[in-house]
């Protein structure tokens, strides 16, 4: 026996129960509350996620997400643009920018090396960032990924790649522990370790 008595609202129940985070109960809840809600409210909320989802671009700099072809961050005269910082996916720029300690640009690499996973740096907008590096007069390249085995060797192979050039490769302090991941830490914390950031070569030799 079916546990709805409507197929719309179950359907409305599945898709929802599709995004992460979201099991069956959350998204019964989230349907019932839609349908109490008047039709300008479901309308408008549907509106919204079609629009984001055929009008958000990426930014051809950072590949940050934004409403035209460069970021807000990106455009702004107020941002340092010689100083990059190098992050796992756009969560991070989030909690980076929650902190207020950062005043620079940022690349976002699209995820880590991850070889259980199946991923690659091909896979990575690393040759961007490298591109960035070489053409533009940028100053320092802060490595604020993960502490994780997979963002420790992501780290490194952007090293390898970067170390030859002229700009300056710091890593944030270790504020955060290891195993951590950046949009998980709070803003005092993660504030602290890009304002103590240190040579990414001197934790080689550790």
């Amino acid at each position: 026996m079916n546990a709805y008595s409507s197929k719309l609202v179950e359907s409305v129940v599945n898709e929802f129960s599709r995004l992460p985070g979201i099991g069956k109960k959350t998204a019964l809840r989230l349907a019932l509350h839609l349908l109490k809600k008047d039709t300008p409210f479901a309308e408008a909320l549907g509106n919204a996620i079609i629009k984001m989802r055929t009008e958000v671009q990426f930014c051809r700099e950072c590949h940050n997400i934004s409403d035209s072809e460069v970021c807000e961050i990106c455009a702004s005269e107020k941002r340092l643009k010689n100083t990059i910082c190098v992050v796992e996916d756009i969560r991070d720029v989030m909690a980076i920018e929650n902190t207020g300690q950062y005043n620079g640009v940022y690349h976002i690499l699209g995820g880590i090396i991850s070889p259980m996973d199946g991923i690659g740096p091909n896979d990575l907008n690393i040759d961007s960032l490298i591109q960035r590096v070489t053409s533009g007069n940028i100053a320092e390249v802060i490595m604020a990924l993960s502490t994780t085995i997979e963002g420790d060797t992501t780290n490194f192979y952007i090293y390898k790649k970067l170390k030859n050039l002229n700009a300056r490769i710091t890593t944030i302090a270790r504020g955060i522990a290891i195993g951590d991941e950046l949009e998980y830490a709070d803003e005092v914390t993660l504030g602290r370790s890009i304002l103590n950031r240190t040579l990414y070569e001197s934790t080689l030799t550790r």
